[in-house]
């Protein structure tokens, strides 16, 4: 018998200067059996950073080895961006340059090993994938802190990440790299 997901309630208040979002969130996430609170929160976090209308997780989420951790579509259904959570390998990179207009990773793991695996590969439209990492511990402190029932306030300016948990501060700064760049 399959264990069944964790349900988190999340109240994310999000401002993003870099981009003039401001909004409040009341988010759902299901953490499959299988999805560690690292990758949990990081899901949350790319969310959150790429936050656009068209935006969701798409259905049956990790038990759907077809699709994205975060998905945004126009309003006809075509895939505008496919943002990848970890490590996906550069078949699966390469498959969504092809369907995707935009790709994007965001990784809690360590990003120089995880760009050597990438080097060498075939990665359709390679250049422009963006790779996204957060300062060192930053993630595993949020994950530490993940609760069933959350309210996070979350500011991004010039690429800092301020984030407020019931109090808990945390600030990171968002690295970009491109597979192709190293």
């Amino acid at each position: 018998m399959a264990l069944p997901s964790t349900i988190y309630s999340i109240t994310l208040d999000l401002s993003d200067v870099d981009r003039s979002v401001y909004e409040t969130l009341d988010l759902k996430l299901a953490m499959h059996p299988s999805e560690s609170p690292e990758y949990l929160v990081t899901r949350l976090l790319a969310f959150a950073l790429e936050y656009t209308d068209g935006i969701e997780f798409p259905p049956g989420g990790l038990s759907s080895p077809d699709q994205p951790a975060v998905v945004v579509k126009d309003l006809t259904g075509k895939i505008n961006a496919w943002i990848e959570v970890g490590t996906p390998d550069a078949d699966r990179l390469h498959r969504a340059a092809k369907l995707a207009g935009r790709v994007a990773v965001y990784t809690h793991k360590d990003v120089r090993n995880y760009l050597a695996q990438l080097e060498g590969k075939r990665i359709h439209r390679a250049e422009e994938i963006a790779i996204h990492s957060f300062g060192r511990g930053f993630v595993e402190e949020l994950a530490s802190k993940l609760q069933r029932r959350m309210k996070l306030t979350l500011s991004v300016t010039e690429r800092h990440l301020y984030l407020d948990l019931d109090g808990a501060q945390l600030a990171t700064i968002v690295e970009e790299r491109s597979p192709t760049a190293g």
